[in-house]
């Protein structure tokens, strides 16, 4: 009861907020998260970004995702934000969204097991596409729909905006690895 209460709060807050962004600042606070991912892959070597790192719980990173790299986190946005787009410019645009590209959404939308240095060039034009793709659709809030596993039915703008919760959601993850990696093993203050 208790965690079907919670899940209820968490939807309607999310939902709620959504409704009170605009486009503009929704695709904002997505170049913002770019920025800051960026800012993250500089902060260590190529190879640091190959190692697993395990997480604290975290919301959003369910226990399958606590052992990731920084290019494994990389690669599952990449993956996000291609659906993600596909769906919005089909709402948008008033046509059948592509069913959800997935037979398990968790299972499906899952990194491979040692992704390099090209996923960051592949999540940087992942977003700038999505960015490029919103910035040329006449109107988001429309009545056509698709439903999120979790928040339930979302317009375009919806989704546009479940974007930025995402790579919000997931950099905190890459925060949390990035930070593992620059402190070095216990005891080292390297």
């Amino acid at each position: 009861m208790i965690h079907r209460l919670k899940r209820l709060l968490i939807r309607t807050a999310v939902r709620t907020r959504f409704r009170l962004t605009s486009r503009k600042q929704a695709s904002d606070q997505i170049r913002k998260l770019l920025a800051r991912y960026l800012s993250l892959v500089q902060s260590i070597d190529p190879e640091a970004g190959r190692l697993p790192v395990r997480v604290l719980p975290m919301l959003g990173a369910d226990e399958d995702m606590r052992d990731w790299s920084l290019f494994m986190i990389l690669e599952h946005n990449v993956i996000v934000n291609r659906s993600i787009t596909a769906i919005v410019e089909n709402l948008a645009r008033g046509e059948k969204p592509p069913a959800i590209d997935v037979d398990d959404p968790k299972r499906d939308v899952m990194p491979s097991q040692d992704p390099g240095e090209e996923q960051i060039q592949a999540f940087q034009s992942s977003v700038e596409i999505h960015l490029e793709v919103v910035s040329r659709l006449p109107r988001l809030r429309s009545a056509a729909t698709i439903r999120h596993p979790i928040f339930g039915q979302l317009n375009a703008h919806g989704w546009h905006c479940m974007l930025g919760l995402h790579l919000d959601i997931h950099r905190n993850q890459a925060k949390a690895v990035c930070n593992t990696i620059n402190q070095g093993p216990a005891g080292d203050s390297g």
